[in-house]
């Protein structure tokens, strides 16, 4: 195994267990640090997945990743959070416990289909689709198993997370417009969701969206 395919299957590991501690964590300070870790992961993970000397539109994508996944994302979300006055996911629909097995069962079902799912070409890691498979799966369970408005932020950029693995890994010659169009996407949602969160904070005194949805009836 040469030095760059042992830093692939490092890489990837620490983002299967970013997904973990995702899952298992309250404290949302703590998970806003884990998901800019995981963009700066993958930013890198961008030039790495390129054999050869990466082009420069690849080294574009992957700065562009690390500066908005890694830096300007968690900006926001720190901002969000510093408004809301909000530390910890008080009351998941999911406990923390249950939660962490059923992200064990994720992971070895994400392990099973990576091992099956047919591919078009060669993988930089066999460890590469089930790392982005598990890392969706991961954020739809944040999204769907959380209360607070700022977790569910969170969830959906996992849930993109695991959707940029899978195409800088494997999609190796994806035009940069279209990779440049999906962290495009991803910043416009998370800045709409930023204000959101900021103006509900101003008129309640919690961002439960459940609590929320109570408003309607």
């Amino acid at each position: 195994m040469t030095p760059m395919a042992t830093w692939i299957d490092s890489a990837l590991v620490l983002i299967i267990l970013t997904n973990l501690l995702l899952i298992g964590s309250s404290r949302i300070r703590t998970c806003i640090h884990v998901v800019a870790v995981q963009g700066v992961i993958l930013g890198l993970l961008a030039i790495a997945a390129r054999r050869g000397a990466p082009p420069p539109h690849t080294i574009l994508l992957a700065l562009g990743s690390i500066g908005l996944k890694g830096f300007l994302f968690p900006w926001l979300l720190f901002r969000a959070r510093r408004e809301a006055n909000v530390r910890r996911e008080p009351r998941p629909f999911v406990g923390y416990q249950v939660s962490i097995l059923a992200g064990i069962v994720a992971m070895g079902m994400a392990l099973w289909l990576g091992r099956r799912l047919p591919l078009p070409g060669d993988v930089i890691s066999t460890l590469v689709v089930p790392t982005a498979l598990f890392t969706m799966l991961g954020g739809l369970f944040l999204i769907v198993s959380r209360k607070t408005a700022l977790m569910q932020v969170l969830g959906y950029l996992v849930l993109e997370n695991g959707i940029y693995t899978f195409g800088v890994a494997v999609v190796q010659e994806a035009p940069l417009l279209v990779e440049l169009g999906v962290l495009l996407d991803v910043f416009v949602a998370v800045f709409v969701m930023g204000i959101i969160i900021f103006h509900i904070s101003r008129e309640f005194d919690h961002i439960e969206t459940d609590r929320l949805a109570a408003l309607k009836e």
